[in-house]
C-alpha cells in the first residue's frame, strides 16, 4: 500500500513508519522542517495540508491508499492567561491538532473517490478526547474529541464506497520526549494512574496504527482503539 503519515520523525510517527515500511508498503513521511527525507509542512499554515498532499501523491506514483494523520502539539495555556493569549493558543492548536487533520481527511475522501476502490483513514487522537486533560490544556482535549467526531462522521458517510475510517486513542506514551519525565517527579503519579503499572511504548501505538491501516476487517469501521493500559475505559 502506498501510505502518506504525517509527524513521522520521531515518536509514535516514527515507530509506524518503521512497522509499516517493514510490512513491506510504501511510505511518504512528514514533519514540520522536513528534515531526513520527509516532506516538510507547517500546519500552523492554512496551505500547508494542500501542499503535502499535493507533493505526497506526486511521490508515491499518483496514489495513496491510506492516510495516517499521527501529527499534533501539546502546549499548555493557563486559565489565567490574556484573552489574547488564550485565543491565540486555541487557535494554534484547533488549526495544527484538528483543521490540519480535517482538510488532509477531505483530500484523502476525494481522492479514494475519484480513483475508485476505496481507502483508509486512520487518525490518532487520544484517551484526552474521551476524560479530559489538565487545566493548561483544554483545547488539548478539544481537538482531540474533534478528531473522533470526525472519525466517525467519516466512517458513517462513505463505509458504501469502501472509505473506512478509524482512530487510536493512546494514553500517556513512553518516548524519547517523555522518558524523563517518568524517571523524575511526574512518574509515580502517572503510573499510579494506570492498572497495568506501565505508560504504553511507542511500538505498542504503532502497531495498533498498522493492523488499522491496513488489515483491520472493513466492518471495524468508526472504531476507536484506546491503548492506554485501563488508565480511561468506556
Amino acid at each position: 500500500m502506498n501510505i502518506l503519515l504525517t509527524g513521522a520523525s520521531r515518536g509514535i510517527g516514527a515507530a509506524a513508519s518503521a512497522a509499516l515500511i517493514r510490512d513491506g508498503h510504501q511510505i511518504v513521511g512528514h514533519s514540520t522542517s522536513g528534515n531526513d527525507g520527509l516532506i516538510g509542512a507547517d500546519f500552523a499554515e492554512p496551505s500547508a495540508p494542500r501542499h503535502l498532499w499535493d507533493r505526497s501523491v506526486k511521490a508515491l506514483g499518483g496514489r495513496i491508499d491510506v492516510l495516517v494523520n499521527n501529527a499534533g502539539i501539546f502546549e499548555g495555556i493557563d486559565v489565567g492567561a490574556s484573552d489574547d493569549e488564550w485565543h491565540s493558543a486555541w487557535a494554534r492548536t484547533l488549526t495544527v491538532n484538528l483543521q490540519a487533520s480535517a482538510d488532509l481527511c477531505r483530500l484523502a475522501v476525494q481522492h479514494f473517490r475519484e480513483r475508485g476502490g476505496g481507502g483508509r483513514i486512520v487518525n490518532v487522537a487520544s484517551r484526552a478526547a474521551y476524560r479530559g486533560d489538565s487545566p493548561a490544556h483544554w483545547h488539548y482535549a478539544a481537538s482531540k474529541a474533534g478528531m473522533i467526531g470526525m472519525t466517525k462522521s467519516i466512517a458513517r458517510g462513505y463505509a458504501s464506497e469502501n472509505i473506512l475510517a478509524f482512530a487510536v486513542c493512546p494514553g500517556f506514551t513512553v518516548s524519547e520526549m517523555t522518558e524523563e519525565y517518568l524517571t523524575g517527579r511526574g512518574g509515580a503519579q502517572i503510573l499510579a494512574d494506570i492498572p497495568l503499572g506501565r505508560v504504553a511504548s511507542t511500538d505498542e501505538v504503532a502497531e495498533t496504527i498498522r493492523w488499522l491501516a491496513t488489515r483491520a476487517p472493513a466492518s471495524a469501521t468508526g472504531a476507536v482503539i484506546d491503548i492506554n493500559g485501563a488508565s480511561y475505559v468506556r
